[in-house]
């Protein structure tokens, strides 16, 4: 890694940590708030790849594990590594790598500008929503039961659908403008 990728990657941390100041929306069927900061993961792997979007997050994790108060709500420390949202939080490493490998693997730099945002979408979806949700649920129906864990995230899905669009068009955005996804490392 050079000093440039660590720059990339501790940008997307921070703006992953930014996100976080917007307060979460509790949403009531479990106990798992919407947050803004899964839109930074999917950023992250969208707009920087595999290797700079998981370290991007790694980031992030390291900031959380020693006890800085930067998820959503003001949380921090080990006690996120216990509570119900930890299958989404730890999630949140591989859902950046898999949008990263996907967005490196769907959109070049010759396709036509809906082919790249279309393939920037179908990453985030599989990386930003399924991957997370994947851990997310798994862990929570420690919790409460793979039903209600299940049925409960269906919820999650519409906005963060949404998120994968907006990561989507910053992809796009980012890379007619300033591309950072070719460039791999």
């Amino acid at each position: 890694m050079n000093t440039r990728d660590l720059v990339l990657s501790a940008l997307f941390a921070a703006i992953i940590v930014a996100l976080g100041l917007l307060p979460p929306i509790p949403i009531g069927i479990i106990p798992v708030p919407i947050t803004a900061q899964s839109l930074g993961v999917m950023l992250a792997g969208v707009v920087l790849g595999a290797k700079r979007g998981t370290i991007a997050v790694l980031l992030v994790v390291v900031l959380v594990t020693i006890g800085l108060p930067v998820l959503s709500g003001g949380r921090g420390g080990l006690a996120v590594f216990a509570g119900p949202t930890a299958g989404f939080f730890v999630g949140w490493i591989f859902a950046a790598f898999v949008t990263g490998y996907l967005s490196e693997r769907l959109v070049k730099p010759e396709q036509s500008n809906l082919a790249q945002g279309v393939g920037f979408f179908i990453a985030a979806v599989v990386g930003g929503v399924v991957v997370l949700y994947a851990f997310g649920i798994a862990w929570l129906a420690i919790n409460i039961g793979f039903g209600k864990a299940f049925f409960g995230s269906l919820g999650f899905v519409p906005g963060d659908v949404v998120k994968a669009a907006v990561a989507a068009l910053v992809g796009r955005a980012v890379m007619a403008g300033h591309p950072l996804l070719p460039q791999r490392s």
